[in-house]
């Protein structure tokens, strides 16, 4: 997701240039885990280099900080993490997935999107007007949109609808 490149899955493991799992929404944002539905939605997990997932933590987005060395484009400060720009849309529409698929019915965290950042160990990710901005400037693509149908035709048989429709973002924030 932040490196941009692809790297074989037999690399699973945690070492250096080793691929794990990205909980966009970080999971201690809600203290959910790996625990299903939240820790394991497909909506919001992607694969990511080990170094650089351990880099972003679980800090909320942001714009601006340092640049990070193994993920050209991606930017890290103390309370945030800006991703390369042509993942930007895909990360806010996964954010704003969670907080409306979440609301903390049926035992589920209730995920909020909000404006500001340094939200660990609360329910919230940030920022909300950066998201909203991401959102417009990197629209889906190919990718998003197939990645959306795979999703629900093969495995949890729901969407992620600000892929489909992401002028829904303006209509609920």
């Amino acid at each position: 997701l932040y490196t941009g490149r692809s790297q074989a899955k037999s690399t699973f493991g945690g070492g250096a240039n080793e691929w794990n799992r990205e909980h966009v929404w970080a999971k201690s944002h809600g203290d959910f885990g790996n625990t299903a539905p939240a820790g394991t939605d497909a909506h919001h997990i992607r694969p990511t280099d080990v170094s650089v997932n351990s880099t972003r933590g679980n800090l909320d987005f942001d714009m601006g900080g340092n640049p990070v060395s193994e993920a050209p484009g991606c930017y890290v400060d103390g309370d945030s993490f800006e991703p390369r720009d042509a993942v930007k849309g895909d990360v806010a529409r996964m954010i704003f997935y969670m907080a409306t698929r979440y609301e903390g019915g049926s035992g589920e965290p209730d995920l909020e999107v909000v404006d500001r950042v340094n939200t660990y160990p609360n329910p919230e990710h940030g920022k909300l007007s950066v998201l909203l901005q991401w959102n417009q400037q990197d629209p889906p693509d190919d990718f998003e949109m197939n990645r959306n149908d795979v999703i629900y035709y093969d495995y949890q048989h729901n969407r992620n609808p600000f892929i489909d429709h992401p002028e829904f973002v303006d209509a609920v924030w």
